[in-house]
């Protein structure tokens, strides 16, 4: 019972971080029609953001600085390079995000060196919030969580709730009567692509001193991020927070099943010939954990191609 009310809050702790990440490409494909595939260098970005001002300004400092370059860098993007493209459709938008995620990580190997950085979690907040069993739950890890919940209900709020959100939507959807009532069409949408990119930048500078910071940490979350865009459907802020929750606690139990199929099929006495059968039917669960999430975006795309809450065409 421990492992599994250990492993739930892990799994679901795990699906907010992945909605920290997503949540700004989810958000700048919603508003914008931009797959972009340097979101995930913005989260790294934000880790290595904080990790260079935390012993300057402290860890919560750092954690914001780091949040607004990232957007300042999102910002800078969208406006010198993303636009210029945008009339070209979305293939020259994939080539060049690409080619950026590409750019920013060696960038960040020129400066930083091929290895991880000691980011670390400050002393204060390197404590167990309570024990389970014999193991002690770290309260870093339910900030995370705490952290993730806010974001969802500001960016909701901020969207469907204040003159702001009604501008950023309408600009979407009628951009020309948007521009005949005064506003700035093409600020909105950098800022959009800003906030987009400060909310990955947040999700790295939170994230990153809980779990390694180094130059490969885009590439390792980047897949699982358009993993929960796809599931979830694609500008769907809600699917995006159900799909990475699904994923994480998913993904957090099966890592501790110890069984294969061939046991569960020995239940009703066919374990024998699973066993001999061999192949998928005896490999353990666990050993599975990793490529679960890839096998439910199969899943979703045959049953429901626009993703679990995403409008369908």
């Amino acid at each position: 019972m421990d492992w599994i009310i250990f492993s739930l809050l892990n799994g679901v702790i795990h699906g907010l971080l992945l909605f920290m990440v997503s949540a700004g490409l989810t958000l700048i494909f919603g508003m914008m029609g931009v797959l972009n595939f340097a979101h995930a260098s913005f989260y790294m970005l934000g880790a290595y953001f904080a990790y260079t001002m935390q012993g300057i300004v402290g860890f919560a400092p750092a954690v914001v600085l780091a949040t607004l370059l990232a957007g300042a860098v999102g910002a800078v993007v969208e406006r010198w390079f993303l636009r210029r493209v945008h009339r070209y459709g979305h293939a020259h938008e994939l080539l060049l995000t690409f080619g950026l995620s590409f750019i920013i990580a060696e960038t960040i190997k020129l400066f930083f060196g091929n290895y991880p950085v000691d980011y670390r979690i400050p002393p204060a907040l390197d404590t167990a919030a309570f024990v389970i069993g014999s193991q002690q739950y770290p309260v870093y890890r339910l900030l995370m969580g705490g952290v993730a919940l806010a974001m969802f209900a500001a960016i909701y709020l901020l969207l469907t709730r204040t003159r702001v959100g009604i501008v950023v939507r309408s600009a979407i959807y009628k951009p020309r009567m948007v521009e005949a009532l005064g506003h700035n069409v093409q600020l909105v949408f950098m800022g959009v692509f800003g906030v987009g990119a400060a909310l990955a930048g947040l999700a790295g500078a939170i994230a990153g001193a809980f779990y390694t910071t180094n130059p490969n940490m885009a590439l390792e979350v980047g897949v699982m991020v358009f993993v929960v865009v796809v599931v979830g459907g694609l500008g769907s802020l809600g699917g995006a927070m159900l799909a990475s929750l699904l994923i994480g606690v998913l993904t957090s139990l099966a890592v501790g099943v110890d069984r294969s199929l061939a046991d569960a099929l020995a239940l009703v006495g066919a374990g024998e010939w699973a066993r001999s059968a061999g192949g998928l039917l005896t490999l353990k669960l666990s050993s599975l954990a990793a490529s679960l999430p890839f096998a439910l975006m199969l899943l979703v795309l045959l049953l429901r191609p626009s993703g679990l809450m995403g409008e369908k065409a």
